[in-house]
């Protein structure tokens, strides 16, 4: 009689958790479905404007003067994606002033012209909500922080209409070389949820058509070859990101509304200097382009990485994993022909291998590239995801994720990506758990 009592009472505590964690899915899908789907026609609409208007251009400095006070207004200043992964690891505090914040200021830095995407945007917005639907449910401190992860890949899904990649990335993203399985299931259910609300409020998911060439051992050692680019690409996309961040927040720039304006004027200059707006806002059109068509400037990643960086360090905001799907699409699109690859396919690829080594996300990186193109070609991106993640060192987009393993060897390091780069605030140098050769 007692084993039978334990077994039920075993049984009701696992319903129970069942019943919480889905309620707690649900909910945060609910509001990051619906605040997602106006995130996405807002930005949408924002870029039709500027598209019909290109005078707004020319207002970008006072943009930046309104996003700052935004932010002042809303007492987020200096607040961004790394808090969200700090709660995601910990469970620590987050404003909600932080989700009008980054509405309004990545909506008006679509408006006049910046060069950001609009993810980063998800996961600040979706943790945010996450943790405070968590908190609505008086979860535990320890239990917050899967609720930040719901909110991340909720928020993500709503954009791109990929519930399966955002629910990996969001719990991947954090601790790389670790995996909290328990929270795939609240992940999922968050990120399926907010899918179906955006589809229904007409936010077409992100996809696109492809030609995957007949498998075959010249072709899969020559797509190896061309990974070992894609991983250098990722790297000198983070570190000139972060080395610019740095730059702009020095001297007289260390005042946010002088580098409002002159990263606002930069922008301008640098769009007059290239004669065309490719380069201003997300560049979707560019980046469908390149994978569908086959085409792009051989200097377009380059460009599209200076304004980029000066856009998001002079204090505007949106998001780096857009621009990173700009400059791995458009040099992986010229890049590879050169080694008999088909562009579009090539673009592709780099779309993906530089998405993998910016956000050290490799397993999530195979799972998006089969969303946003089938799962034709999935021999050949997980050949990318694993060459790109091995060789692009400890850099990444976001200096408070943890890599838990040495890249090239089984030592457990547990180190911060970009620990050396200048102005991180949390100063996390590496603490080396076992020594091994790699230093």
């Amino acid at each position: 009689m007692d084993r039978i009592s334990h077994t039920i009472i075993k049984i009701a505590k696992y319903m129970r958790a069942l019943i919480i964690w889905f309620t707690v899915a649900v909910v945060v899908g609910c509001f990051c479905g619906l605040i997602g789907s106006a995130f996405h026609i807002g930005v949408d609409k924002a870029t039709e404007i500027r598209t019909a208007a290109p005078w707004l251009l020319l207002c970008m400095p006072a943009a930046g003067i309104v996003i700052v006070l935004v932010y002042k207004l809303f007492r987020t200043e200096g607040q961004g994606t790394n808090d969200i992964i700090d709660a995601a690891h910990s469970g620590s505090s987050l404003s909600i002033g932080l989700v009008p914040s980054i509405f309004i200021g990545t909506v008006l830095t679509h408006l006049v012209g910046g060069s950001s995407g609009r993810e980063g945007a998800a996961l600040q917005m979706g943790g945010d909500i996450g943790y405070h639907v968590g908190r609505l449910f008086h979860l535990r401190n320890q239990d917050m922080k899967v609720a930040t992860m719901c909110g991340m890949a909720a928020f993500f899904s709503a954009l791109f209409g990929t519930p399966f990649a955002a629910a990996v990335f969001s719990i991947m993203v954090v601790s790389v070389g670790s995996f909290l399985h328990m929270a795939f299931l609240p992940c999922f259910v968050a990120a399926f949820t907010a899918y179906i609300i955006s589809v229904r409020l007409g936010v077409v998911p992100m996809h696109f058509d492809i030609i995957v060439p007949a498998l075959s051992v010249s072709l899969f050692l020559r797509t190896a070859v061309l990974s070992l680019s894609f991983a250098l690409v990722s790297t000198v996309f983070c570190t000139f990101l972060h080395t610019t961040e740095g730059l702009f927040r020095k001297g007289f720039l260390k005042n946010p509304y002088i580098r409002a304006v002159a990263g606002g004027i930069i922008i301008i200059a640098l769009t007059y200097l290239c004669g065309t707006a490719d380069y201003n806002g997300a560049g979707t059109a560019v980046i469908r382009a390149a994978v569908e068509d086959g085409t792009a400037r051989p200097e377009a990643f380059l460009l599209k990485l200076l304004f980029t960086a000066v856009t998001l360090s002079a204090g505007y905001k949106g998001g780096e994993i857009i621009p990173s799907f700009f400059v791995g699409a458009t040099f992986g699109c010229v890049a590879a022909p050169l080694l008999g690859v088909p562009a579009g396919f090539g673009a592709a690829l780099g779309m993906i291998g530089v998405f993998c080594g910016a956000t050290n996300c490799m397993f999530s990186s195979i799972v998006l590239a089969v969303e946003l193109f089938g799962a034709e070609g999935l021999m050949f991106f997980a050949l990318v995801c694993g060459v790109t993640y091995m060789v692009s060192g400890y850099s990444g987009l976001y200096s408070t994720q943890t890599i838990l393993f040495s890249k090239i060897g089984a030592d457990y390091l547990e180190v911060k990506t970009n620990h050396h780069h200048l102005g991180d605030r949390h100063d996390p140098a590496p603490e080396i758990r076992n020594t091994g050769t790699e230093h």
